[in-house]
Order: structure tokens, then C-alpha cells, then sequence
């Protein structure tokens, strides 16, 4: 068929005569931002705050335990129904702990990974490892203490908002390195009580693997409350920068870790 034959456009609109409104041009409803982020941010403080619960509640087994251990002299001595009984309180407590903890672990993984893929687009130089990193980080032996802090960090960089013309770009990543310093050191001090604890054979063994205990359910309150004002902090920085638009970056120098 030659050119001359192709149907030309459609013939224009007419203008609006004068005193009459010209016709609006109906426009898509834009989409409602951060709707599941907003979701799986929930989900995991709520999984975060359930942990925390389950962790002060064996602190306040602890105390029983180690009461009833201790008693009220000096020796080491305690009746067998008391002890056996604060025992048994305190083992369920930690089944408890272990079912927060697992479904916990999976809404925060799920919002770990969400964000990675939001904050993606955001700065893709930032970024050292692909989106599927954000879940498989965690789930690598020996290399689960590093790498989800990487993917972290690189997420953090990426959603910082850029400074203004002429001022410099400073990267403020204590929230981070709180959080995951917590959380290790909670996961290291749990085993090395759990450890003490199960092989404990005397009363005061199990005095102190209690002690130890108590300590690394300390450090994960904290952890999760870290870990909270991190994704919190997190999900609005990606709201903001996203919402800004895409702007030049300055050269990054910021270390690696």
C-alpha cells in the first residue's frame, strides 16, 4: 500500500469557544505509595515486638529460676518441687521464643527483601549484590553474619537523600551498625549460653548458664528495638527520596563496609 493511501491522523478537536471550559483530559488514579511496604513493615514490628515480648518474659523466668536456686541463704540449695517446677516455666518460655522467632524471621526477611527492590532503582551504583541477595544472605552458613549487613548498608546508602547544590554527601550509618552489632552479638551470647546451660550438672552451673541467658535475652530486646527504628528509618527514607525524583549524585567515597 503506498504512503498516499495510509489513514493520516484523525481530525482535531475544535477549540473551545470563547466562555467555554476546554475539556479535561481525564487522567489514571495514581496508585496508593508504600501500600505493601506499609504492610510488611507492619508485620515485621509486630514480629519484632512479639520477639521482644517472648525475651522479657524469659527474663522474668530467669529471675524466678535463679530465686528458687539461690533461695534466701547463701547456700546453693533448693527444694525439688520449687525447682522443678521453675524449671519446667522456664523451658516452656523458651519454646515460646523459638515459635515467635521463626515466623519473626520470615516477615523480616520478606521486608528486607521489598525494600531492596524499592531502593534498587534509587541508586543502582550503590549496590554490590543483586535483589535476590536480600534473602539469600540469610540463609548461607558463617557468611549470614556479614552479607545481610552488606545488602543493608547498600540499601541505607541508596535511600539517603542526596545533599544540596554544594553541600557535601555524608552518609550517617549508625542505625545499621547498631542494629547488626546487636543482633550478633545476642546470637553469639545465646549459644554460648545455651551451651553453659545444657550442660550444666550442679546447681550453680545452672545459676550461671540462667545468668549467661538472661544476658543474651538483654542484648535481643535491645536488638529488636534497634532493629525496629532501622526499618522504620529505612521506609521513610525510600518514601522521601522516591517521591523527590531522580537527581545527579555526587561521586561516592564512602568505605565499603
Amino acid at each position: 500500500m503506498s504512503a498516499s493511501s495510509e489513514p493520516g491522523p484523525g481530525p482535531a478537536e475544535p477549540p473551545a469557544a470563547p466562555g467555554e471550559r476546554a475539556r479535561a483530559v481525564p487522567l489514571a488514579k495514581p496508585a496508593r505509595p508504600g501500600g505493601a511496604s506499609s504492610v510488611l513493615l507492619a508485620v515485621a514490628v509486630a514480629g519484632l515486638a512479639l520477639v521482644a515480648a517472648t525475651d522479657l518474659l524469659s527474663v522474668f523466668a530467669g529471675v524466678r529460676l535463679r530465686g528458687v536456686v539461690d533461695g534466701d541463704t547463701d547456700f546453693l540449695t533448693a527444694p525439688q518441687q520449687e525447682l522443678d517446677d521453675a524449671a519446667s516455666f522456664y523451658d516452656s518460655v523458651a519454646r515460646y521464643q523459638v515459635i515467635a522467632y521463626v515466623p519473626c524471621a520470615i516477615a523480616f526477611v520478606a521486608w528486607f527483601f521489598h525494600m531492596r527492590r524499592l531502593t534498587g532503582p534509587l541508586a543502582p551504583d550503590r549496590f554490590r549484590h543483586g535483589p535476590g541477595w536480600a534473602v539469600a544472605a540469610w540463609l548461607i552458613p558463617f557468611a549470614n553474619f556479614l552479607l545481610p549487613y552488606r545488602v543493608a548498608t547498600d540499601m541505607w546508602r541508596a535511600a539517603t537523600p542526596l545533599p544540596s547544590e554544594g553541600r557535601p554527601y555524608r552518609e550517617r550509618l549508625w542505625p545499621v551498625r547498631l542494629w547488626w552489632a546487636l543482633f550478633v552479638l545476642g546470637i553469639l551470647y545465646n549459644r554460648v549460653a545455651g551451651t553453659k546451660y545444657d550442660d550444666a550438672e550442679t546447681l550453680t552451673d545452672i545459676d550461671s548458664g540462667v545468668a549467661q541467658y538472661m544476658v543474651a535475652d538483654a542484648l535481643n530486646i535491645v536488638a529488636a528495638a534497634a532493629a525496629v527504628h532501622f526499618a522504620v528509618r529505612l521506609t521513610r527514607m525510600q518514601r522521601r527520596k522516591a517521591a523527590e525524583g531522580p537527581r545527579p549524585a555526587p561521586p561516592f567515597t564512602g568505605a565499603p563496609l
